[in-house]
């Protein structure tokens, strides 16, 4: 019990690694079983291998979804359905955290929920994405809304969209987006995205736009 006290204070976050948990236990002459030990008991929950967080009874605060994602699998950043939700720009929440990355689209089904990441070019990557504080230490990786959008718009790749008719009934049937909540968007931040993307989809996105 006095471990599991000293555990629960130990921490600084919620979120932690592998190394983090071994220098914790470092005074345990079998670290690695006291680990799985603990995972047994429900006192921290393995997320993946080499990250983990503190069970629900032993946490101070609620850990992040969205600094798991940034963690679980990079360079990542979230984008896509999850940070349009989390922008107001669609109405339904999503059962998946959504990143992109420059590495190989994947999965990860953990004890937290669905992570799902899909690959996008280096050359778009690193544009349109911001840093989201979540206190004066922590901060997770998120796509600014005219990134998810376009990160959306380029990952639906079997909708064709070849007019600004097509591109308007998509938006409002296919993403039930609000059109007057488009007006927010950077047309000049648009036109670099389509541009680093090469896609005509978002040249179009970014002709609608400075339409409305």
């Amino acid at each position: 019990m006095v471990m599991i006290e000293s555990l629960e204070h130990g921490f600084s976050y919620e979120e932690f690694d592998y190394q983090t948990l071994l220098n914790f236990l470092k005074n345990y002459s079998r670290p690695r079983d006291k680990i799985s030990n603990l995972i047994r008991k429900g006192v921290i929950i393995r997320v993946k291998k080499g990250l983990y967080v503190l069970g629900e009874r032993y946490r101070k605060r609620p850990y992040s979804k969205e600094l798991l994602a940034n963690l679980i699998y990079g360079p990542s950043y979230i984008s896509l359905e999850y940070a349009l939700h989390y922008y107001g720009m669609i109405p339904e929440r999503t059962f998946a955290v959504t990143s992109v990355t420059t590495g190989r689209s994947k999965r990860f089904m953990t004890p937290l929920g669905l992570f799902i990441y899909r690959s996008i070019p280096l050359s778009a990557y690193r544009f349109s994405v911001t840093r989201i504080k979540i206190d004066d230490e922590k901060a997770f990786l998120m796509a600014t809304p005219e990134k998810a959008i376009c990160d959306k718009i380029r990952e639906d790749r079997g909708i064709k969209l070849r007019s600004l008719k097509d591109m308007r009934e998509y938006l409002t049937e296919s993403l039930r987006i609000d059109i007057a909540g488009l007006k927010i968007l950077n047309p000049v931040q648009l036109a670099e995205i389509a541009r680093r993307y090469r896609s005509g989809k978002l040249k179009l996105f970014y002709k609608f736009i400075t339409r409305i």
